[in-house]
């Protein structure tokens, strides 16, 4: 088992924009030192959920503070992006940092980023498909031309630079609804499992996707990935009253609401290809401490902690995206320390 560190760059209260880049930068740092494989970003647009906009750009950043750690997206909505922008900023990325980048890349599902790009999120999964085609075109031929719905590239094109991992950096597409994970796995696309689905159910996601890998005839030996929000105290009991300070500390209704939700504002229903959403992210600030304890988080003391990690791992995850606490005030300082607890006492248990 691997693991990664993400960072969503959610900006609390108080914060500057600059606060929030320090504070996670040197995170990334210490992911490093401390042996992380590696560390993912989250783009987000127009609140404070997310401050990253161009996940590139501080990659391009990161890769001169760091020079082991793999350097991921976490992901590019790609609908919401040029798809040849894409693969000439990853293309750079990727020579910048010696060949460090993992690409994560999904559709995306927040209709008030759409509504600020003045994209129908209904196209999302449509804009999404043909993105990845015109990406994986660049990146593997030596000229690509392209006249699609969406997109178009007018004539023959060349992509500079090219990636320097060969054929091209490794991706990973966003998984949530059951539908994601057949499509891509049809293709042999590896996925990163939904962080707010249960243990249950990205267990059957990570079993859904080898079978039907299997079927249809590609390799089932991908690196699947599996989103986590993650903490770790010496005893249980300490974890659990943790949890408790955390979740009072924190508005989860700054998160699971009307603007994370993928509704389509004509209908105040679910958009178009997000019927699996319904409801969803309305229902999300309600999550009962037990349901997390029990089914969400991976979370106690070291020996439990191991257990649930063992679980995901036995069930085809070889790479755990850990969420120390993207959305919890938590001191610089006491973060370190909660990252720094989890790779002396639970990462040798998978070296």
């Amino acid at each position: 088992m691997k693991f990664s560190t993400f960072h969503l760059f959610h900006r609390f209260d108080g914060q500057s924009f600059e606060d929030v880049y320090a504070y996670h930068l040197e995170l990334i740092e210490l992911a490093e030192e401390l042996g992380f494989d590696g560390v993912r970003l989250a783009e987000h647009h127009f609140r404070d959920y997310g401050v990253a906009p161009n996940l590139f750009t501080m990659l391009a950043h990161a890769a001169a503070r760091t020079s082991r750690l793999r350097l991921g997206t976490g992901i590019v909505v790609l609908p919401l992006h040029n798809p040849i922008h894409v693969a000439e900023e990853a293309a750079q990325v990727d020579v910048l940092s010696g060949g460090r980048l993992d690409l994560g890349i999904g559709r995306g599902y927040q209709s008030y980023e759409f509504e600020g790009f003045g994209v129908d999120l209904a196209e999302a999964r449509d804009r999404f498909n043909e993105a990845l085609e015109v990406i994986l075109g660049l990146w593997t031929r030596e000229s690509f031309q392209h006249e699609g719905k969406f997109y178009r590239t007018g004539t023959e094109v060349s992509l500079v630079p090219r990636p320097l991992q060969a054929p091209h950096p490794p991706l990973h597409v966003a998984a949530v609804s059951p539908e994601t994970v057949t499509m891509y796995a049809e293709r042999g696309l590896p996925i990163l499992a939904d962080p707010v689905a249960t243990f249950r159910k990205v267990v059957k996601a990570a079993e859904t996707w080898r079978d039907t890998a299997a079927r249809a005839g590609h390799g089932t030996d991908a690196e699947l990935v599996v989103a986590r929000s993650v903490y770790v105290a010496p005893t249980a009991e300490q974890a659990r009253d943790d949890q408790a300070r955390f979740e009072a500390a924190f508005d989860r209704s700054r998160i699971f609401n009307e603007r994370s939700a993928p509704i389509d504002p004509r209908t105040g229903k679910a958009a178009q290809g997000f019927e699996y959403y319904q409801d969803r992210y309305l229902k999300g600030g309600s999550l009962s401490p037990d349901f997390r304890w029990e089914q969400l988080d991976v979370i106690g003391d070291p020996a439990r902690v191991v257990e649930q990690i063992t679980l995901l791992r036995d069930a085809g995850f070889a790479n755990l995206l850990c969420d120390f606490g993207s959305t919890r005030p938590m001191p610089l300082e006491e973060m370190k320390k909660v990252m720094r607890f989890f790779a002396a006492e639970v990462m040798p248990a998978f070296a």
